[in-house]
């Protein structure tokens, strides 16, 4: 394949790519950069911003009780994905997530999770205003 097509082929796998993202400024998008932060990352002070009410309250808690203990190129983070399940809006202010996970371990072994979150338009701007891990729904 030439130099050419190859570059064609990778542009338009780019916008293809490009296309399957949220608007990070939807309600979904928030969400998603939400959990992206909080658990595949596990960045909780990159993850406070997305949130509002009982949601920043949470995360500032774990802030608190992990203050002190550094997450860097030496912690073995576990491999965290995530599909969307199901989408519940309550209104035009409201939409509330259930996310399918799973949690790869560095070690070997796997287990899944759920997430719930809900979100909240404030102030023009769309928040997590709660989230709930969740077992793994049963196939």
């Amino acid at each position: 394949m030439c130099t050419a097509s190859r570059r064609l082929l990778v542009a338009a796998l780019l916008t293809a790519l490009a296309g399957c993202t949220p608007d990070p400024d939807s309600a979904r998008g928030v969400a998603e950069g939400f959990l992206d932060e909080h658990y595949v990352t596990m960045n909780l002070k990159a993850a406070l911003p997305y949130t509002t009410g009982l949601a920043r309250h949470k995360v500032q808690e774990e802030i608190d009780l992990v203050a002190g203990e550094e997450i860097d190129g030496g912690t073995m983070r576990p491999n965290v994905s995530y599909d969307l399940e199901e989408e519940r809006r309550e209104g035009e202010e409201r939409v509330t997530f259930l996310y399918a996970g799973t949690v790869k371990l560095k070690g070997g072994g796997s287990f899944g999770m759920s997430w719930l979150v809900n979100t909240r338009r404030e102030d023009g701007a769309w928040r997590v205003s709660n989230f709930k891990e969740l077992p793994a729904r049963e196939p």
